[in-house]
This record gives structure tokens, C-alpha cells and sequence, in this order.
């Protein structure tokens, strides 16, 4: 389960020793105004801000503490000029995502300034040393942002930022179950040693045998428990077989624990395993949906590169669901999205019940799997895919656009809703194919480009828009 932690960001203030003979307490002047900063920013993460980095041993001692102390990023101000020389060899033992604040204390040049003045607020000509630095050392994979620190704009930006660093550190440390493959199901597929050298996490071949296992240690009133508990947050059929919830529920909460055994971030299951073992009554429909909402990643079908791009939904903004794009409307200029059943029922719409169903399906081959049924909450929303194109060169293709308050559907009894790509149904379907966007899409609610552009700019792989 992706915990909802708070980003830790270390804060390096650069300046230099030049200064404190022209500028008595100009060292104190300046680490005073870092510190407004960060405390500026304290709803936005963690920030340690050790001291000023007045020279190359400093610069070097607090960059290797941050990374010691495993932190999720790095932001650097520029407190005076600094040359940039002095962060070479920081840079390069550096592991840590970058964020270049180009602010200054006054966000205003007043005709009362005196040479004092211009020389605290001088971080501009600072900064432009330190991003040449940055680009020749270790490329332009780091984040800008140049603004009023106290403005609404800079939080913004360093809140995505520091979402997306933390997202990163996140799936460093992930591992994600695989239950089972699809047969020829190709965009699914990859190399995993890469995905976990470029990516992040950890994929492992797990056997069910330990859920079923987990299922039968239930006691009747841990099961009578959770009956209880899903009664009481969706609308369930009239006509849903007591056995099939019971059972649907057991599933859930020995999933659950096998996850939290194993210390898994998330999983992929495929629905043939679980007839081709031939000891479990239904396919995880519930289970899926509960544990997205639980806060794990989770895709159908062994498709492990997109349960984990669930994962990161989850770190990156909380709540990601799981889709796939069932059927275009070309009058409605928008895509049906779907799946077999499972969704996070948390994109629920709030003005309407989620449904559990007493559905039929014959995908799987056993008993019916009581299913969430609902539509997503409508307005804007970010659907992303990770591509892996060959070696280690991987690809996140990412729309933009809106969920609609569409019709109902009441002979589709699984989670869907109509989704409306900003760049129109066919200019984004087109791209899509050409950049060769996966069947499996994470979606999160409101619009997460920019902080998914920041993530793949951390784990140095392609962005796509279409």
C-alpha cells in the first residue's frame, strides 16, 4: 500500500565567503530568508534546510547528508552568487532529484536599494551558473522554476514537484505481485530487469496458493466484519447470494494480507489462474476494487508495468483507478471507458451510490463476483500508460481531458464512464496508436500532467502528449 507520507526535500542554500567581509551577518541575513521559505512551503513537504553552503566542502557535506538520509529530493536557492564550479563533484555523487528555485528575497526593485540590497537579492546570475553546471554534469533532467517565492504559482510548482520526487523514491522501493499472464496479450509485456533498473520497482512471480491459504484462516467474524463494512458503503443487490458477498470478501481480505505480508506495493492478476487452479469459486473483482481503494496499485491480466503506474497514481495524487478504452463515440467525440470490473470506487461519483452487483460474467469460468458498478466523478481527469519500447528506452503517453456527465448505461454492470480527450477523439486516438499506448491506462481525477512530465523527467524517460 502506497503510504500518504508527507515529501522529504532538502534544501541547499548556496552563497560564498566573499561576501562576509563587505556584509557583516550577511551568512545569518540570508539563512534567516531560506528559512521563510521553507516555512512558506511547510504544507507543501518536509524541508531541512541544515545551514548556508558557503563553499565547496559544505556544498559536498549537506548534498551527502541529504542523500544518506535518504530524502526525496533536492531543492537548491541560490542565497547569493556561488560559482557553480564548487557543486561539481556534489552533483555527480548526487542520487537524488534536483529542483533549481530561481527566487530572490524582494520580488521587486525599489530605488531605495543600496549595495547590500542588490547583492542579497543577486540569486538570478547564481542561478544561471548553477543550471549550466547542471546540464554539463549530469544533463537537463532537473526542474526549473523561476517566481515570487511567495507566490501561489512557486507552491504549485514545488508541491508537484516534490509529489513527483517523492513518487520516484516510492517506486524505488516498490515491489509488485504477478499472479498469472494473459497468452499473447503484448503490450503488457516487458523486460523486468530493466523496468526495475529504469522504473523502480521489484516484479515477483507469486503463487496463489498462499491467498487461498489466507482465505481459509479466516474466522467467521472477521468475515462477518467486513460484510458489515461493505453493506454499509454501497448499495448492495437484493438478489446478491449471501455466500457469493461472504465469499468475495474472504477473497479481499486474503489478498490484503498477502499483500501486506510481502510488503507489496501492488499486483497483477490474471482471471484464468484462478479456475486453473481449480480451488476458488469466483475471480477478484471485489478484492481489485477494495485494495485500489485501499491505496495499491492494480491492473487485470498480469499486466505488472500499469499496476505499477497505479502505484504511482497513488503517490503522485492519491486515489488512482484502473481503465481500459472500451469503445470510441464519435458523436460524442469521447471514448467509453471500462473494464472486466474492477475500479477504486473512490473516482465515484458523489452524487450517486456505488452499486455492488449480483452480476453474471462468464470471463473466468466460476461463480458470479459481486462488482462494483459506478460511473466516475465528472470534470477534468489525466489518463497515462507506460510504454516499453525496447532495451531500456521506455515511454509515458498521457492525455488530458475531461470525464463526462454522461447517459446511464444499466446493461453495463461494471465501473465506466465517458471520457472526452481535449485534443478530440480521433487526433487523440491517432497519436495514441502511434505512440503506441498500452490497452491499460491509469487515470487520476483533475488534471496531472505536469507532475507526471516531472516524474518522467526524474526517471529520465520519454513523455508523450496526445
Amino acid at each position: 500500500m502506497i503510504e500518504q507520507r508527507t515529501p522529504r526535500i532538502g534544501v541547499l542554500g548556496i552563497m560564498q565567503e566573499l561576501y562576509d567581509d563587505d556584509i557583516p551577518n550577511i551568512t545569518e541575513h540570508q539563512e534567516k530568508y531560506a528559512q521563510q521559505v521553507c516555512d512558506q512551503l511547510s504544507d507543501v513537504a518536509d524541508f531541512k534546510f541544515p545551514r548556508a553552503a558557503r563553499n565547496r566542502d559544505d556544498i559536498e557535506e549537506i548534498m551527502g547528508d541529504f542523500n544518506h538520509q535518504g530524502l526525496d529530493g533536492i531543492m537548491i536557492m541560490m542565497l547569493t552568487y556561488g560559482p557553480a564550479m564548487r557543486t561539481v563533484r556534489a552533483l555527480q555523487k548526487n542520487n537524488l532529484p534536483l529542483l533549481l528555485a530561481n527566487i530572490q528575497p524582494v520580488p521587486k526593485v525599489s530605488t531605495d536599494w543600496d549595495m547590500d540590497d542588490l547583492t542579497y537579492n543577486q540569486g538570478i546570475h547564481g542561478a544561471q551558473d548553477m543550471a549550466n553546471a547542471m546540464i554539463r554534469t549530469i544533463g537537463d533532467n532537473f526542474e526549473v522554476i523561476s517566481a515570487n517565492w511567495k507566490s501561489d504559482r512557486f507552491k504549485q510548482y514545488v508541491k508537484d514537484w516534490a509529489r513527483a520526487a517523492r513518487t520516484s523514491a516510492e517506486l524505488k522501493k516498490m515491489k509488485i505481485a504477478a499472479i498469472g499472464k494473459m497468452h499473447g496479450m503484448g503490450d503488457t509485456l516487458s523486460d523486468e530487469a530493466a523496468f526495475t533498473r529504469i522504473i523502480g520497482p521489484e516484479v515477483n512471480r507469486e503463487y496463489i496458493g498462499q491467498i487461498y491459504r489466507n482465505m481459509r484462516s479466516l474466522t467467521e467474524q472477521q468475515i462477518d466484519r467486513q460484510v458489515a463494512i461493505e453493506k454499509e458503503r454501497f448499495e448492495v443487490d437484493e438478489d446478491m447470494p449471501e455466500k457469493n458477498l461472504r465469499y468475495a470478501v474472504k477473497m479481499y481480505l486474503g489478498f490484503k494480507k498477502f499483500l501486506q505480508d510481502g510488503s507489496y506495493a501492488g499486483f497483477s492478476a490474471h482471471f484464468d489462474t484462478f479456475k486453473g487452479d481449480g480451488r476458488f469459486e469466483q475471480i477478484n473483482m471485489l478484492a481489485a476494487s477494495n485494495l485500489m481503494a485501499d491505496g495499491y496499485g492494480y491492473a487485470a491480466e498480469g499486466d505488472t508495468n500499469t499496476a505499477s503506474m497505479v502505484a504511482a497514481g497513488h503517490a503522485l495524487a492519491e486515489d488512482a483507478h484502473f481503465t481500459e478504452m472500451y469503445a470510441m463515440d464519435f458523436e460524442r467525440n469521447s471514448v467509453l471507458m471500462s473494464h472486466m470490473g474492477e475500479g477504486n470506487w473512490k473516482v465515484a461519483r458523489e452524487d450517486e451510490p456505488v452499486r455492488l452487483a449480483n452480476r453474471e460474467l462468464g470471463i473466468g469460468d466460476l461463480d458470479n463476483p459481486p462488482t462494483t458498478v459506478f460511473r466516475a466523478e465528472p470534470g477534468p481527469a489525466t489518463i497515462a500508460s507506460l510504454v516499453h519500447l525496447t532495451g531500456e528506452d521506455f515511454r509515458l503517453v498521457v492525455a488530458q481531458g475531461n470525464i463526462m456527465d454522461s447517459v446511464k448505461y444499466p446493461t453495463i454492470e461494471m465501473p465506466y464512464f465517458h471520457y472526452q480527450p481535449d485534443s478530440g477523439v480521433q487526433a487523440c486516438m491517432d497519436h495514441w496508436l502511434k505512440s503506441g499506448g498500452t490497452h491499460h491506462q491509469t487515470l487520476l481525477l483533475g488534471d496531472h500532467r505536469r507532475q507526471w512530465k516531472m516524474l518522467c523527467r526524474i526517471l529520465n524517460i520519454e513523455y508523450v502528449e496526445v
